[in-house]
């Protein structure tokens, strides 16, 4: 399936290659139009010279669609990159712990002050629960029997 892809990508770079150079080639016709057009009888000339400028205006159009679709298909090819790099990155458990562990070790910390530190850890973290829902039932009281 890479290979596809890669094949798709070169051939989509391909014509737009083709389609710039085309844009390019128009845009030296209009030169030589240009020159032209001012070489016409003055009761032509404004009318020749209205078509070359409304022709050049039609062509930076496409010229900016090109780009625009260029910058999309960039900014995609990006996006698809920076995913893939997400997914393939290897993602451990724990990281910050063992982090933590290492700099307590380095520090001279013991296993067990390391323990009872994770194990407050744990219970702080009952005692904010309790007192979120001791408190919302508190609100809830007072909202109940003073309004």
């Amino acid at each position: 399936m890479g290979r596809l892809e890669t094949a798709d990508k070169q051939s989509v770079q391909i014509v737009e290659n083709e389609i710039q150079a085309s844009i390019d080639q128009i845009f030296s016709r209009l030169e030589r139009l240009e020159i032209l057009s001012s070489k016409e009888p003055p009761n032509k000339r404004q009318n020749a010279k209205l078509r070359v400028d409304q022709l050049k205006y039609d062509v930076q159009h496409l010229q900016t669609a090109l780009r625009n679709f260029q910058h999309r298909r960039h900014a995609r090819e990006q996006q698809e990159r920076q995913r893939e790099e997400l997914l393939s990155r290897i993602f451990t458990t724990n990281g910050t712990q063992k982090k933590i562990l290492d700099i307590a070790n380095m520090l001279g910390l013991s296993n067990t002050v390391m323990r009872l530190i994770e194990k407050r850890a744990f219970q702080d973290k009952y005692f904010m629960i309790g007192g979120m829902l001791l408190t919302c039932v508190v609100m809830f009281l007072v909202v109940q029997y003073l309004t």
